[in-house]
């Protein structure tokens, strides 16, 4: 009856050192980084070491056979007896702590420097009375600006210029990284503040000049028109040549459904329009070859929706470039585990020698 009394007591003290040092390790690993995990197969050794000691002690326990047994049962209690297991199991339990400082946990500390290349983007938008036509909704003026602020939204890192162009042209914003201003400058930008016709090479080089002095290392501009070059003393193609040496893509938009469409005709004293049904012409050759002379692009945008995509795509061709550095830096945090392995079996041994040294 003692020997299987003394071999529970021994159980229960090596499953409690068991489920100490797992909590131990389960927690610590959770947290850290192994970097010898092969170590952790040490810890099968332990186990066996556990089961050996509980066999031994199983087999071992002493048996007397006493007459008056009775009698000895109801005699004084030994509170010391249940911890006689206790040492061996403490260090069982730090054995295994050291075990797994021998892993070698380690925090991780990592962190990145991003080094941000802004492009330099100037918008060339034509705001010819032929922007009005009605076959984008309100008309294709206003859906061009508002496709381009929802543009201008999504690159917080750019600088972006605003240029508008009917027969003249001139900047309505320079190039900024304030986009509020900016986009409150798309919002005025009207047709009908400058001579009327269409100066898409004007338009275009005076972006040119917004970006001579930009010192970017990439430089775009978005040219869009729904008509033909008729006015202004600048080619688009002489432009595009001009672009190409000061290395600026430029990004063409022809703006317009194919066929008819009802555009404005004539205007009043008043300053309002008569609209009718006209043909939709846009030099969409001259566009495409200053697109290809520049490294660019050429969009057909006969609706809002396919002008949103032709700005989705080039936000796509020009995304930020970001320069991205990873480092790294790895903390050893094996020493807890070697104070509290090192602590345990110190204090297995100390209870061994002292206060349960009868116990043995």
């Amino acid at each position: 009856m003692r020997r299987d009394r003394d071999s529970m007591m021994a159980l229960v003290w090596l499953v409690l050192a068991a489920a100490g040092a797992g909590a131990v390790g389960v927690l610590y690993f959770r947290k850290y980084e192994a970097l010898h995990p092969r170590m952790f197969w040490l810890l099968t050794v332990v186990v066996l070491l556990a089961a050996f000691i509980l066999w031994r002690a199983k087999k071992r326990s002493p048996q007397v056979q006493l007459p008056t047994l009775g009698a000895l049962m109801n005699g004084p209690f030994d509170l010391l007896a249940p911890l006689r297991h206790l040492p061996v199991a403490l260090g069982l339990a730090g054995t295994a702590v050291l075990v797994m400082a021998m892993a070698r946990p380690q925090s991780k500390e990592s962190w990145q420097d991003e080094e941000q290349e802004g492009i330099d983007i100037v918008i060339s938008l034509d705001i010819s009375a032929s922007m009005l036509a009605k076959d984008l909704r309100p008309d294709r003026l206003e859906a061009s600006k508002k496709v381009a602020m929802t543009f201008i939204d999504g690159r917080p890192n750019d600088r972006i210029g605003l240029v508008v162009y009917e027969g003249e042209a001139y900047t309505q914003c320079p190039l900024t990284s304030d986009h509020q201003v900016l986009k409150d400058l798309f919002v005025q930008a009207r047709s009908g503040l400058i001579d009327g016709g269409t100066a898409v090479g004007l338009g275009l080089a005076t972006a040119l000049n917004r970006l001579r002095e930009s010192e970017a290392k990439s430089k775009v501009i978005i040219l869009l028109t729904d008509g033909v070059n008729n006015a202004g003393s600048v080619q688009p193609l002489d432009a595009a040549q001009i672009a190409e040496s000061l290395g600026v893509r430029v990004y063409t938009i022809g703006v317009g459904t194919r066929g008819k469409a009802l555009s404005p005709v004539s205007r009043s004293s008043s300053g309002t329009y008569r609209f009718d049904y006209t043909d939709v012409e846009i030099d969409e050759a001259v566009l495409k070859q200053v697109a290809d002379m520049t490294g660019g692009k050429y969009f057909r945008a006969t609706d809002e929706r396919k002008l949103e995509q032709i700005y989705g795509e080039i936000d796509e061709l020009e995304r930020t470039r970001i320069k991205v550095t990873e480092h790294s830096q790895r903390t050893e945090e094996y020493f807890p585990l070697v104070a509290l392995g090192g602590g345990l079996l110190v204090l297995g041994s100390l209870l061994d020698r002292t206060l349960l040294r009868s116990m043995a």
